[in-house]
C-alpha cells in the first residue's frame, strides 16, 4: 500500500505566499520614510490557512482508535469476531490499482 506524504502538499502550499512590496523597491521606500526600511509583510492564501487548520487537527488525532481497539479485543476474547475474506480481497485489490495508477 502507498502512503501519500502529506507533508509535502503543506510545504507547497505554505510557500504559495505574497510578499507585498512598496511600488519603487527598498531605495524609494528608504528615501521616503527618512533613510527607515520599510517591513515586508507576508500573508498566506485563505487555502494555505484552512490547510494548516486541517493539518492541525489531523496532528491532533490519536495515532491509536482506542475505541475501535477496545471493541475488536472484545470480539476476539468473546470469539465473535469474523473476517469478511471477499472484502479483505476486495480492498487489497483497490489498493493494489491505487498503487499502479499513483
Amino acid at each position: 500500500m502507498k502512503i501519500p506524504e502529506t507533508r509535502n502538499a503543506t510545504v507547497g502550499l505554505v510557500s504559495q505566499y505574497t510578499v507585498n512590496q512598496n511600488k519603487g523597491g527598498a531605495e524609494a521606500g528608504k528615501e521616503a520614510a527618512g533613510g527607515i526600511v520599510p517591513e515586508e509583510t507576508v500573508s498566506l492564501s485563505s487555502a494555505a490557512r484552512d490547510f494548516q487548520k486541517i493539518e492541525k487537527a489531523i496532528d491532533e488525532l490519536p495515532e491509536v482508535r482506542e475505541e475501535k481497539v477496545r471493541e475488536l479485543r472484545e470480539q476476539i476474547q468473546a470469539g465473535t469476531y469474523e473476517i469478511d475474506g471477499e472484502r479483505v480481497a476486495e480492498k487489497m485489490l483497490g489498493e493494489s490499482l491505487v498503487d499502479i495508477m499513483a
